[in-house]
């Protein structure tokens, strides 16, 4: 039998059957985009340490089981994914073709702003040493990066730095997990689906 939860709704109290895990697996299932866990605690009535704890254990459940879902863990977020195995499946189910892959000016400037944000525009340009506009213009569009605010300097240029998809999409949980720059070879294949 399951436990009943008091969980708020838009100011309302209501009761819901489950537990945090099978509540909190319903609601990142049903959003198909990363989910605050913060905001999970919120809704579960639970703290956000408890809503963590419940997150990871939850990733360990399907690390071991034999489900064709994983939990990606982001920054201050969580997603349900598909597993990478299963793309080619998962693509020809729903019609998606093959997206593209970034430049090298994009991977450039992308790897400039990963590992120096917040960053403006003009510094980006003044490391890689040329024009970036159209590589930030690219990567902002593939949502990979975002304005982060502006620096109070003067024409208070953009900051820009990187996102959760960003994260997604290099298989990263969090900006510390970054290889060192020097760990990086010049011609170290990356293999990214945007």
């Amino acid at each position: 039998m399951s436990e009943e939860l008091n969980i708020k709704e838009e100011g309302a109290e209501s009761i819901l059957p489950g537990s945090p895990a099978q509540i909190i697996e319903a609601m990142l299932f049903a959003a198909g985009f990363p989910i605050e866990i913060s905001k999970l605690a919120e809704i579960v009535g639970i703290t956000v340490s408890e809503a963590r704890e419940t997150v990871l254990m939850m990733k360990k459940r399907y690390e071991e089981g034999d489900s064709g879902i994983q939990l990606v863990m982001l920054e201050d977020s969580c997603q349900l994914c598909t597993k990478e195995k299963f793309e080619g499946y998962v693509r020809s189910a729903l019609g998606i073709r093959q997206s593209g892959k970034l430049s090298n000016s994009c991977l450039e400037a992308l790897a400039v702003i990963a590992y120096n944000q917040p960053i403006t525009k003009a510094l980006v340009d003044e490391i890689r040493g040329v024009d970036s506009a159209y590589a930030i213009g690219v990567l902002s569009e593939k949502n990979l990066i975002e304005s982060k605010g502006r620096l109070d300097a003067v024409g208070k240029p953009n900051l820009y730095g990187t996102t959760d998809d960003f994260l997604r999409v290099f298989g990263l949980s969090s900006l510390d997990e970054l290889p060192a720059s020097g760990e990086l070879s010049e011609n170290e294949q990356v293999k990214i689906d945007i």
